[in-house]
């Protein structure tokens, strides 16, 4: 096999050069970019390199010059993603859950790269790996990309359902007997990945949790109608389940101290209308299912946060309360 020609391939290397390895504060001397390009067996001198790098510009890849010296130097400034973006990122995959340390480094490395050498350095040493109930499930890369490929072409989706006994041991559900269902969407919640789907069995939207499917499938068949919803629809739905998990829904009254202002906010949104009754209290109407889930969230507060309207929600508060007492 003879030796591959790099001289036709000079402006892909020099770009992916100056991309990996440049910045504003680290630009390459022209004296240094033709070293390299020299050390790949590609000619270049001071008077080539320029032609490429406006040939490069014409193409609109925005190398930026800057003097160092007595010489020229050249550097990448615009990049995809900026360093806080990037940091942002490199946080919520070391803050998720579902993902498993080794792919949690492998994409910490990938995303530090996107803002070139000199920042992915910054970046990895800037880490806090403030999580440390990372999930083991290995397979949760490879059962989101066969789900994501389901809802996109609407097809059936099986797999088999596992909890997880006291010693950390797999226990399947249904006797190792696969689920199969109708996907709707796939939603990240809370540390967690879950599969929306609707339950032609049950007659109603089901959620499983993504890490704790095995042997994830493509089916042939269609979903059926009822799992086609809109996705403002979806979001809807998602907002209402996933922050007080199932029960009837209900329009609430809550009379709350001042300073859970914020975690009303951080509950049901900052677009949440509140009205303050004097300077220590405020009032908000929301929509909730009413569950357990619910009523602990409320009893967390004390005396802080109170239930004052509609009577039948007030009265089921006390009886949970009261039950729980008497266990």
């Amino acid at each position: 096999m003879s030796e591959p020609n790099y001289q036709k391939l000079k402006l892909l290397i020099l770009m992916e050069m100056l991309r990996r390895e440049t910045d504003e504060d680290h630009p390459l001397r022209t004296s240094e970019l033709c070293a390299r390009l020299k050390a790949k067996s590609i000619t270049c001198d001071r008077r080539t390199l320029g032609k490429d790098i406006a040939l490069l510009n014409e193409q609109g890849f925005e190398v930026m010059s800057a003097h160092r010296g007595h010489e020229k130097a050249y550097y990448v400034e615009d990049r995809s993603f900026s360093v806080p973006e990037l940091k942002i990122l490199i946080d919520a995959v070391q803050a998720a859950g579902f993902i498993t340390p080794r792919k949690t480094e492998e994409l910490t490395a990938k995303i530090a790269a996107l803002g070139g050498g000199h920042r992915a350095e910054i970046l990895k040493g800037n880490l806090v790996c403030f999580n440390t109930r990372k999930h083991s499930n290995e397979g949760i890369y490879y059962n989101v990309g066969f789900l994501e490929k389901a809802v996109r072409y609407r097809r059936k989706a099986s797999f088999r359902y596992f909890d997880l006994d006291e010693n950390g041991e797999k226990v399947y559900r249904k006797n190792r007997e696969r689920y199969v269902v109708d996907p709707m969407a796939l939603v990240y919640n809370e540390d967690n990945y879950y599969l929306m789907c609707y339950s032609a069995k049950y007659g109603e939207i089901a959620n499983y949790r993504v890490d704790r499917m095995t042997g994830v499938e493509i089916e042939d068949d269609a979903v059926c109608e009822e799992a086609f919803m809109p996705d403002t629809d979806i979001a809807r739905y998602t907002e209402r389940v996933f922050k007080m998990y199932g029960g009837r829904e209900e329009k609430v009254q809550l009379l709350f101290s001042r300073e859970l202002i914020g975690v009303i906010h951080d509950k049901f949104g900052e677009d949440i209308k509140m009205v303050r009754i004097d300077e220590d209290t405020a009032i908000a109407t929301v929509r909730v299912q009413i569950s357990p889930t619910f009523w602990g969230w409320v009893f967390q507060f004390g005396g802080k946060m109170r239930i004052i309207s509609p009577d039948p929600v007030i009265e089921g508060y006390k009886r949970h309360m009261l039950d729980t007492i008497l266990l």
